[in-house]
C-alpha cells in the first residue's frame, strides 16, 4: 500500500512562493508518475501539472506554465511543487497522487493513490 503525505502549504501574499512536499512510502516511487492536483472550495478537483518516473518530463495546466515547477528526487522518495508568483486563484487545497502503471497523464482517474492535502491560501 502506497502512503502519500503532503507538507508545505500555508498562507502567502499574492506574488510571493512556497514549496509543497510529497513524501511517498509503501512502494517503489522511483516507477511511479507523479502528479499534483489541486480543489478550490466548492470546486472541482483540477490537474496542476505531473513528472514522469526520471524526473526528465513535466506537464503543466495552462494556469500555472511558467510560475510554477515539478521535480522529484528518486532516492528520497519525494515529489516537489515549487509555486512562484502565486496568485489569489492558486488558493485551493493541493493534493499529490501517484500513478503506478503508465506516464504522466491530466486525469485524476488515471491515478491509484492519493494524499490527504495540504491547504494552500493566497492573500490579494
Amino acid at each position: 500500500q502506497v502512503q502519500l503525505v503532503e507538507s508545505g502549504g500555508g498562507l502567502v501574499q499574492a506574488g510571493g512562493s512556497l514549496r509543497l512536499s510529497c513524501a511517498a512510502s509503501g512502494g517503489t516511487f522511483s516507477r511511479f508518475a507523479m502528479g499534483w492536483f489541486r480543489q478550490p472550495l466548492g470546486k472541482e478537483r483540477e490537474f496542476v501539472a505531473a513528472i514522469d518516473w526520471s524526473g526528465d518530463n513535466g506537464v503543466y495546466a495552462d494556469s500555472v506554465k511558467g510560475r510554477f515547477t515539478i521535480s522529484r528526487h528518486n532516492t528520497e522518495n519525494t515529489e516537489y511543487l515549487q509555486m512562484n508568483r502565486l496568485k489569489p486563484e492558486d488558493t485551493a487545497v493541493y493534493y499529490c497522487a501517484a500513478r503506478t502503471f503508465g506516464n504522466t497523464s491530466p486525469r485524476d482517474s488515471d491515478y491509484d493513490y492519493w494524499g490527504q492535502g495540504t491547504q494552500v491560501t493566497v492573500s490579494s
